[in-house]
């Protein structure tokens, strides 16, 4: 690598590829029972509940705002890179991702002059995804987030560990944060990294502690480890922070489900709904520890009274990193929204975060600008 950063770390491309594509898959299967019971789910699709796409936002395979959001975030990860390269120090990416937030706010119907805030050095927001015209619709975007971004284009301070934007712990945090996992070598760089990424939106310790457990856990499965070892480490760090108890317990509390065996529905609902970030991360983490495969695993996770295309997801992006992009069942893998653009973002990403050397591509900085 240039510079003074060394990456030496070989991330498969399969399990890279299969934490952001399942993701996205989970996201889109929960979509259209997002805001049902596990009773509508079961009186609409039968017994078993969803078993596959169904039609919501004008068609089946529809992305929402979890995917969006977490293609900006890996955006910005690649964004952040190339600066901490070209500038040769320690560059830390907050700034780059709330630029990269209030890009995606751009998408969610506000003209660029209004979004940017700060950012708005240019005419137009710049690099090659916010030209993916498919990225701009409203797919029942978090109030929190959207409340946070407002505040930041109209010229408020930026949300930090210590400076607290609310005391949300919505969901939203977390459903973006899994990109982080490639910022660094080391696990807790993406668990602190990913964190932060959490509060520019949310304030409150459950909400952007479930986001760096998250990113530690997905870091830690790319490498190899096995989903109870990645869970147990995670635990270790989580309890030498401040006001981790919520999502500790909440982490606790899927292990004991999940070594009852296969929960149903209602035993998920035991894990809360999904709503807040400790518990989406819960319902996820208990659904792909007694997954049979990513299949599964992921109905598991959508299938129950709450926020299911973020609980899809965020079981998408463990089982995904775990057993790689050839565990999601083609028909699935066909009818994804926007697959080729998360596939293409990926790649990149494995170019940025590798021995190739981006740089000799004259467009490299074009596609992905340095800050």
């Amino acid at each position: 690598m240039d510079g003074d950063f060394p990456y030496d770390r070989v991330i498969p491309a399969d399990r890279l590829l299969g934490c952001l594509v399942a993701g996205a898959v989970g996201d889109a299967l929960g979509g259209p029972v997002e805001f049902l019971s596990i009773d509508e789910i079961r009186s609409r699709f039968g017994a078993e509940g969803t078993t596959g796409y169904a039609d919501a936002y004008g068609g089946r395979g529809k992305i929402t705002d979890d995917t969006q959001m977490t293609l900006f975030t890996l955006e910005a990860m690649i964004r952040g890179h190339v600066a901490r390269r070209l500038l040769y120090f320690e560059q830390h990416p907050s700034s780059v991702l709330q630029h990269a937030y209030q890009r995606w706010y751009h998408t969610q119907g506000v003209p660029w002059h209004k979004a940017a805030g700060s950012y708005a050095m240019q005419a137009e927001p710049d690099g090659w995804l916010i030209g993916e015209r498919d990225l701009f619709h409203r797919r029942a975007p978090g109030s929190t987030v959207l409340h946070a971004l407002e505040g930041f284009a109209a010229g408020a301070d930026r949300g930090t560990l210590s400076n607290k934007l609310n005391d949300s712990k919505g969901c939203g945090a977390v459903m973006r944060a899994a990109p982080c996992a490639l910022w660094s070598e080391d696990p807790l760089d993406g668990f602190v990294i990913a964190a932060q990424a959490g509060a520019l939106t949310h304030g409150h310790p459950s909400g952007y502690l479930s986001a760096g457990a998250l990113a530690f856990m997905v870091h830690r499965l790319l490498d190899g480890a096995e989903l109870v070892e990645a869970i147990a480490d995670v635990r270790a760090e989580l309890i030498t922070w401040e006001e981790s108890t919520e999502t500790v317990a909440a982490l606790d509390g899927a292990v004991r489900l999940a070594e009852q065996g296969r929960p149903t529905p209602e035993q998920l609902a035991g894990l809360g709904g999904g709503w807040v970030g400790e518990e989406a991360l819960a319902i996820a983490v208990c659904a792909a520890l007694v997954a049979e495969d990513l299949e599964d695993g992921l109905l598991l996770a959508v299938n129950h009274s709450g926020d299911s295309d973020s609980t899809g997801s965020l079981c998408g992006n463990l089982l995904g990193a775990v057993h790689g992009i050839g565990a999601i069942p083609a028909d699935w893998l066909a009818e994804l929204e926007l697959r080729d653009v998360i596939e293409r973002l990926a790649q990149d990403a494995l170019i940025e975060f590798s021995q190739q050397n981006s740089l000799e591509n004259p467009d490299w900085q074009v596609r992905y600008p340095a800050w």
